[in-house]
């Protein structure tokens, strides 16, 4: 019996070295094999249209353009949203919402960071731009759990062949700087320098990931792990140092994308307690005083006038924060994932004071400039953005039939100005008590968003035309996307 036992533990053993062996090889597999190729001939295509734009003259008196994108900042957060928020106190931030135009129904292309981003910078939803997920670091257990193991075949980093907002700019000679998050991949060629900014001092990722080093361009200038309480400081410093150098020379684009107030939440210490919000509210009083820093140092170098600057979210608020009237938060298809504040602020071309009803989304920021620059749009893909310039500067009505919700690959709603659809899925469920939570299936949805804005009420047997409407755009544009899911021409 116990020879049978020896040689059972024996064979167990043998076996289970085996299996990790198989596993260790195949993990290896991954690793090595994961590597992203960017399209040769899209790159060619791509250099020859920003070739052309080169070519072009600039319109007279182009303005400048300081495009701030925060890291989960809630609708009901600032600006028109904040109505009834009596805790936080963003006075500088009021200010411009006051003097510029809000637009109150303003989405964020995806409910989550790295997509979104990749969006409001190409213009295409992110499956279009080819990175629908969340990229880790290179080398972290969580991009090779995610990144590599779990989807090998998604691409890790923005590629190559997309345009970015940045190559536009650069392209019809601005100047362009980043500071801030970036999240759009960690080596090249898809690094900031690399996508059109010719200067950049941030993060590669968030800052609840490791390890979280500041950069100047490719160099580690603060290594890993960055006091965080002094991360808006650091920023605000070299956003002020670029518009001092560069205002009155040619036009710049300077995108100051904080990674705050993503969690962990720091200020320093000296600003601790000072908001009735709690922390959250401390680092939003903070980020305010930032942007007032940022609109003094326009207004000393004479530069503020002719200045456009638009402030936004890349999704809902995570944890904290305040969605406004409306369902859900970061991470799902919900209103409250999605729909984000907008201001934008351009004294000598935007009349001030002004709230917008119409629907938009963060794919129509490149067609709006490419409409203000007068530049051709590329001709070889497709932009799933609008311009909605007419809608800033004159309050037109919105230039999309329809707006589509993407999580990842997968299309979970479509709406037109009242209704919006949502698809056949799973709706997240969850108690506090439970250690993890699920999808629970429901079937096909229609919210009528004009008196109910929570998303509460499926009324699709009230408006049976409407729900075969936007059925049948949610259905064509999952046929278009499964056609050509890069959206090449």
């Amino acid at each position: 019996m116990l020879t049978f036992i020896r040689h059972l533990l024996g064979s167990a053993l043998k076996a289970f070295f085996v299996l990790g062996l198989l596993l260790i090889l195949f993990v290896g597999y991954r690793v090595f094999s994961a590597d992203q190729e960017d399209d040769a001939l899209r790159m060619a295509s791509k250099q020859d249209y920003l070739d052309r734009l080169a070519s072009k003259a600039r319109p007279a008196n182009t303005p400048n353009i300081v495009f701030f994108l925060y890291d989960d900042l809630g609708y009901g957060d600032i600006g028109a949203g904040a109505a009834d928020n009596a805790l936080l106190v963003t006075p500088h931030i009021d200010r411009l919402a006051s003097n510029g135009v809000s637009l109150t129904d303003f989405h964020s292309p995806s409910p989550i960071c790295t997509p979104s981003r990749a969006a409001y910078l190409t213009g295409r939803l992110a499956p279009r731009a080819g990175l629908p997920n969340v990229v880790f670091p290179s080398g972290s257990l969580k991009g090779l759990l995610f990144n590599t193991l779990a989807a090998p075949e998604l691409n890790i980093r923005l590629p190559a062949e997309e345009i970015t907002l940045a190559d536009i700019l650069a392209a019809s000679g601005f100047t362009t700087a980043m500071v801030g998050k970036w999240h759009l991949g960690d080596h090249s060629p898809s690094l900031p320098n690399d996508m059109g900014f010719e200067f950049f001092y941030g993060a590669l990722y968030s800052n609840d990931m490791q390890p979280f080093a500041l950069y100047r361009d490719r160099e580690v200038v603060v290594p890993a792990p960055v006091d965080q309480r002094l991360l808006t400081e650091l920023y605000t410093r070299e956003a002020k140092r670029f518009i001092e150098k560069e205002a009155g020379n040619k036009p710049f684009f300077l995108y100051f994308a904080h990674n705050f107030p993503h969690d962990p939440l720091h200020v320093r210490d000296t600003r601790r307690g000072q908001s009735d919000g709690g922390l959250y509210g401390d680092v939003l009083s903070e980020i305010d005083d930032s942007v007032g820093v940022i609109i003094d140092t326009l207004k000393q170098q004479n530069a503020l006038d002719n200045t456009l600057i638009i402030i936004t979210s890349d999704n809902g608020p995570w944890f904290l924060g305040d969605a406004g009237n409306q369902r859900g938060r970061k991470g799902n298809t919900f209103e409250g994932g999605m729909r984000v504040p907008f201001i934008a602020h351009w004294p000598k071309a935007i009349a001030g004071g002004r709230s917008e009803t119409a629907m938009a989304m963060g794919t129509d920021l490149v067609p709006t400039v490419l409409e203000l620059l007068r530049l051709p749009f590329p001709n070889d893909r497709q932009l799933d953005g609008r311009s909605i310039l007419g809608t800033l500067l004159n309050g037109e009505p919105t230039p999309h039939d329809y707006l589509y919700y993407y999580d990842g690959e997968t299309l979970f709603a479509v709406r037109d100005q009242r209704f919006k659809y949502r698809g056949a899925a799973g709706v997240f469920y969850s108690t506090d008590q439970m250690p993890v939570g699920g999808p629970i299936p429901q079937k096909e949805w229609l919210f009528d968003l004009r008196g109910d804005p929570r998303e509460s009420y499926d009324t699709s047997d009230r408006h049976p035309r409407d729900l075969e409407r936007l059925r049948g755009a949610f259905l064509a544009k999952q046929h278009d996307m499964r056609d050509n899911p890069r959206g090449w021409q």
